[in-house]
This record gives C-alpha cells, sequence and structure tokens, in this order.
C-alpha cells in the first residue's frame, strides 16, 4: 500500500468499492464510483502498489503531460473518503480500480485491512453483468450477499451463484471469511448494447445504493444522461428490423415475469425514494431530513 495522506478519522464509515474490467458491464460499476467521487469531492488518501498486481501488457500505464512535463499515470486501485452530510454525517470510502491481473487474495486482504483500521461497518462492491433485459425497461439491479442474517435484515438475496467469478465475488467472500459484512449490487445491462457509457445502469446502482444506505446521492446530470442514452438506443433500434423484434420479446418477457412486481415492494422503494429526495414527511410522520444534502437541493428531480 501506498499511503498519499495519512489515515482520516471517521463517522460510521461504509466502503463501496468498484473494479473495471470482467464485472462492469458498461463501465457503469465504476462510473457510480466515479460519480460519487465527483459530487463529494472525494480525497484520495491511498493508493495500492501497482507493481504488485498489475500486468502492465494487459493494463498498460499511460504518458501524459502535466505543465510541460511528461508523466505516468499506473493502472492501479485508489481510496478516497467523502463525507456525506446531514442531521446524522457519515463517510463513505470509495474504493475505485482496475480488476488486478494477480495475487487476488493479497489484494483482497490488503482492501480488508485498511477497512479494518478504518473501522468500517459495512463493504458495498458494485458489479455490472450483461443480460437479456431490454434498455426500454427499468435496470434490474439486485443485491446479494454471503451471510444470511445479512440477508435478512437488509432485504438481500442469499447468493446462490456457482461458476466463474470476478473481483467482486472473491471479495466479498473475503469479507465474509473475515467477519466483515459485505453486499454486492448488480445491475443487469443489456447485452445487444453493451459498450459504454450505460448511465441508465450508473443511475440505476446509485438509486439501489441510497436506498440499502438510506442516503441521498446528488444525481447531478446521470438522468438527462440515461433519457438521452435511451433515445439514442430506441433509434438504433428502429433502424433494424430484427433488433426491435428481439427487443419487444425481451420487454413482453419482463413484463410478464414481473407483473406482480407492479405493487407492493416495488411501489413503496419509489415512494420512499421520493419522500427523501422531496424532504416530505410520509403519512403521519415528521419531516424526513435530506441526508447528503441541504434544502437547496430539493429541486432535483427524479427520473
Amino acid at each position: 500500500m501506498i499511503e498519499l495522506e495519512g489515515v482520516p478519522e471517521l463517522i460510521d464509515p461504509v466502503m463501496v468499492a468498484a473494479f473495471e474490467g470482467w464485472n462492469d458491464a458498461g463501465d457503469a460499476a465504476s462510473t457510480a464510483v466515479a460519480h460519487l467521487e465527483r459530487e463529494w469531492k472525494g480525497e484520495v488518501f491511498a493508493a495500492l502498489d501497482a507493481e504488485d498486481y498489475y500486468d502492465f501488457q494487459v493494463n498498460r500505464p499511460t504518458v501524459f503531460m502535466d505543465a510541460g512535463v511528461r508523466k505516468i499515470t499506473w493502472p492501479t486501485t485508489r481510496l478516497s473518503v467523502v463525507r456525506v452530510g446531514g442531521e446524522k454525517p457519515r463517510d463513505l470510502v470509495l474504493v475505485r480500480g482496475i480488476e488486478p491481473s494477480m495475487r487476488w487474495r493479497s489484494f483482497c486482504n490488503e482492501l480488508l485491512g485498511f477497512a479494518h483500521e478504518l473501522g468500517v461497518e459495512l463493504v458495498v462492491i458494485l458489479g455490472a453483468l450483461l443480460g437479456d433485459t431490454p434498455h426500454t425497461r427499468p435496470v434490474p439491479v439486485s443485491g446479494v450477499t454471503s451471510d444470511p442474517d445479512l440477508a435478512r435484515r437488509m432485504d438481500l438475496e442469499e447468493t446462490k451463484y456457482e461458476g466463474p467469478t470476478g473481483i467482486v465475488g472473491v471479495l466479498q467472500e473475503a469479507c465474509a471469511h473475515a467477519g466483515v459484512p459485505a453486499v454486492s449490487l448488480w445491475a443487469a445491462v443489456p447485452h445487444y448494447v453493451s459498450q459504454p457509457p450505460n448511465p441508465k445502469a450508473t443511475l440505476a446502482l446509485l438509486n439501489r445504493l441510497e436506498d440499502l444506505l438510506d442516503l441521498r446521492i446528488p444525481q447531478g446530470e446521470l438522468p438527462e444522461d440515461a433519457r438521452a442514452w435511451q433515445v439514442g438506443v430506441d433509434q438504433l433500434a428502429a433502424e433494424d428490423s430484427e433488433v426491435a423484434e428481439y427487443v419487444q420479446t425481451l420487454e413482453e418477457a419482463r413484463d410478464t415475469a414481473e407483473l406482480p412486481e407492479a405493487s407492493g415492494e416495488a411501489i413503496a422503494r419509489e415512494f420512499e425514494r421520493y419522500l427523501r429526495r422531496r424532504d416530505v414527511s410520509p403519512p403521519g410522520g415528521k419531516p424526513r431530513p435530506a441526508p447528503g444534502g441541504s434544502k437547496d437541493d430539493e429541486d432535483d428531480t427524479e427520473d
């Protein structure tokens, strides 16, 4: 570990991680963490030593000019911290990097060592995968954990997956063995439009993270970008009758499978998010605080 600055003192910290590569369809997960860094002005305080974990023939360093001086950026994983304001401020430790080329267990142990030193109470790992999902419908986001008790408390699925895995799966299991509560949030990206960026999937991950942590995340330009992305894909699909027919087939399958979700928990989640963003009292309740924002932010719109 290369420490860029002293370790900060944190309040109720949660670690949120995402890695470019196999776990990051459409760059949706890594873009979500980058969005958090940008909106909350994250300060990088540490980076992993690139020599330990990356094959530079696979992930090559890049050269850039800084005030006329040539410098090199090495592929690595960096840690930054952001403070979310409100009545009960808390800190997020943001981990963003590239899936390592080697020594995955050491990589995870190093991240967990920092999590322990910082007093991290929960690790949330973001991922995105390709799936048979239509771009015209809400992005499915599943929340999974290896901890049965955590699954019950946070209304998550207990993972049953068997097969090849990436650094997201390995880090989650490392957390479980270390006794650190961990959750993975996965967004499904349409496989027929997999190239990045996918702002709609990024926005869906952030909405799910917002629900999970009960905080308010500034959306910035993401809702507008998501609408523009969908319009663009609509136009491309309309130009190819086979693609349009395939999308319609996916829509019918999705609508049939999710018909029960049109009521109950799905509506309740959307209503809770609406109240959080509008700082409105729930029926019979007291006004809600707006974690992570001020009254000036109340004009944010929900997509």
